[in-house]
């Protein structure tokens, strides 16, 4: 099995990359650098968090060899060995030869750190640029990022002259390397430490709140309404913008310089106000220089951009309001069918997606009934009390794990009484699932948090560009520092176990951060306790009351406001039932008549009468123009006989407007 566990990870870890890609993105219609490089940055995240466990038990194995092998005074190159053991070291079923994880560390490492600090801001803001050209796009992109280098420039200046003044150092490619590693690792812990704090608790509060059937349904109702706010501002910006698009596009004609600048801006516009405009639009006038003033390529830039974003935020809402309307129909289907005396699950509306014959012969109705009106809220239960007793375990460990005599970190407990037993199996799980938590904790507060809703997550390939290069910028960021302080938290860093061991693979390619000795022991010992504070200012929802108290409304229970946003959002989700009920009813009377009068020859030779019928309507009424103006009498006959020829069609109850007049409705088709 030599290396044959880091080959399975690596192909399984790509087409999990690959896999949650495809259900967020959407290969098609996005561009396909931005799909190789969501895909790179994602694939090494999920590398860092599915190797170390492996890079952990590994070293495990190396340090029992090493303690075996040498004498209680001997000392194995730099590091001092305790006595030897009696007992055999078992090598581990994914053990890891020499030489190949710090190769494997130092490309992972070096690829995702180029990719969020330079590569994926710059598609970013390259992505959103308003320029017409390659050059002027990339102008932008580095305007627009220089906050984000200067930022990092600062950091990594601050500690190099930190360093060039101490007189005990001297500076070296190593040290230079692990000074730019440091900086990334202080700006990644400081955001990390602030969003372990607010996941720690809202993610076992979520789920316990989610037992409550009443409680999500009235935050969905809360939901609801400020996202209609929202979208209708959304959908307001977007028609002022495609307003001024249409006055550029009337004013620049088409031998116009800057006319290609205006199609460009056009095919950014969505394909109802493209088809708007081409029917207004008249490209054989001239444009007269002289006596109109059209807009700089300067302006059409800024207006390019501003198509963009609004069309993209119009889409975001949209997404978000569909996804919102599902999940409100959802729990008022489970709401009715927790009293239904047949125990089988009813649906108000059919699924939108192909269902699986397969999931649906073991998901019956009464199974489905059982499931989420009696199972799900007591497994929710059950999983909330889980997700709190790792959330004290973390923040208990992040507040002592600095501690090695006694040891007190929780994770370091077990880790060690795990590597008595050589238990491979049981440290690569509880490394695997400590990383995984912390991850979800950090990950899923990112697209929780309101500042942050623009950036927007949504399955079923809806999610946009912008934000999957965000989400990859992000993981990329906070991964290292993450699964760094993982291995303090087990005391597998040598850092803070204080021990001359041999680190993990992962630990030495960071570098000793001995180098800077105020980050090694105080910034990265001393800040992670700020998790406690932060923890208890979410229990008592201190954000959430601040944000309300300035007039950005928040879910809280005892507000009346929140009481005023609920009212209207059950308004709002009753008038979307009712309207998809009646889409629903329309679309089965007219398959319904189909079914019953669907006969193509019949319909085929009822459209020949028909068409014959109109010929010799239209010829009598040229010629009788005249008599038929001044006799509506006779012409209301001639239509009811037109009429008895017509196909019958079923009345769309749905049709924004009805024509009282059969005539005028046929000439129009």
């Amino acid at each position: 099995m030599s290396g044959a566990a880091l080959g399975l990870e690596i192909v399984f870890v790509f087409f999990l990359a690959l896999f949650l890609l495809h259900r967020y993105g959407d290969f098609k219609k996005q561009h396909r650098l931005v799909i190789i490089a969501t895909l790179l940055a994602w694939y090494l995240c999920f590398l860092i968090v599915f190797i170390l466990p492996l890079d952990v038990s590994t070293t495990i194995y190396n340090r029992c060899k090493l303690a075996v092998n040498s004498s209680p005074a001997e000392s194995n190159g730099s590091y001092v060995t305790p006595a030897p053991s009696k007992q055999k070291c078992f090598k581990p079923w994914s053990y890891i030869p020499n030489g190949i994880m710090p190769i494997f560390w130092r490309v992972v490492y070096w690829t995702s750190q180029f990719l969020t600090w330079i590569l994926l801001p710059f598609m970013q803001s390259y992505a959103r640029s308003g320029g017409f050209s390659i050059t002027g796009k990339i102008k932008t992109a580095l305007i627009e990022n220089a906050i984000y280098y200067g930022t990092y420039l600062l950091i990594f200046g601050a500690f190099l002259i930190y360093v060039a003044v101490n007189p005990n150092f001297n500076l070296q490619w190593n040290q230079l390397q692990t000074i730019g590693i440091a900086a990334a690792n202080t700006w990644g812990l400081f955001l990390l430490v602030l969003l372990l704090g607010y996941g720690l608790v809202e993610i076992p509060r979520s789920h316990w709140n989610g037992a409550k059937r009443g409680y999500l349904l009235m935050k969905t109702y809360f939901k609801a309404a400020k996202l209609m706010t929202e979208k209708a501002d959304a959908e307001e910006n977007l028609e002022d913008i495609m307003e001024e698009v249409r006055k550029v596009s009337e004013s620049i004609k088409y031998n116009h310089p800057l006319r290609k600048c205006v199609d460009t801006i056009l095919k950014k516009c969505p394909t109802e106000y493209q088809e708007r405009m081409g029917r207004n639009m008249d490209d054989y006038e001239d444009f007269d220089e002289r006596q109109n003033s059209y807009p700089s390529e300067k302006s059409l830039v800024k207006l390019h951009k501003q198509v963009i974003y609004s069309v993209q935020r119009h889409r975001r809402t949209q997404v978000q309001w569909q996804i919102l309307l599902e999940q409100a129909f959802y729990l008022e289907d489970v709401a009715k069918n927790e009293t239904s005396a047949t125990r089988q699950f009813v649906h108000t509306f059919h699924s939108q997606e192909p269902e699986n014959k397969i999931i649906r012969y073991f998901y019956t109705p009464t199974v489905e009934w059982y499931w989420e009106c009696l199972l799900r809220p007591w497994f929710y239960r059950v999983l909330a009390v889980v997700l709190a007793t790792f959330s004290v375990i973390v923040v208990w460990s992040e507040c002592t794990f600095f501690s090695t005599k006694p040891v007190l970190s929780l994770f370091a407990v077990f880790i060690q009484l795990a590597e008595k037993t050589y238990n491979y199996i049981y440290i690569e799980m509880a490394c695997f699932l400590t990383i995984f938590f912390l991850s979800i904790c950090v990950y899923s507060t990112v697209f929780r948090i309101r500042v942050f809703n623009y950036y927007y997550l949504a399955s079923h390939h809806q999610t946009d560009a912008y934000s999957l290069l965000f989400s990859g910028m992000l993981f990329c960021r906070l991964t290292p520092p993450l699964c760094l302080n993982f291995l303090g938290l087990t005391h597998m860093d040598a850092t803070i176990s204080h021990k001359n061991t041999q680190p993990t693979a992962y630990t030495s390619i960071m570098g000793s951060m001995r180098v800077l000795s105020f980050i090694a022991d105080g910034f990265y010992i001393y800040y992670p306790m700020l998790v406690v504070i932060l923890c208890i200012a979410t229990y008592f929802s201190l954000g959430t009351r601040c944000l309300n108290l300035l007039g950005f409304q928040q879910f809280m229970g005892d507000s009346e406001m929140t009481s005023d946003l609920i009212d209207e959002g059950k308004e709002l989700i009753r008038r979307e039932k009712r309207k998809r009920q009646r889409q629903e009813e329309g679309e089965n009377r007219r398959r319904e008549w189909k079914e019953r009068y669907g006969n193509r020859d019949d319909s085929t030779r009822n459209r020949v009468v028909h068409t014959d019928q109109k010929e010799s309507s239209f010829s009598e009424t040229n010629t009788n123009r005249s008599l038929s103006k001044y006799t509506r009498s006779n012409g209301r006959t001639e239509r009811d006989r037109i009429e008895l020829l017509q196909d019958a069609e079923p009345l769309d109850f749905n049709a924004d407007s009805v024509n009282d007049d059969p005539l005028e409705a046929d000439s129009g088709r």
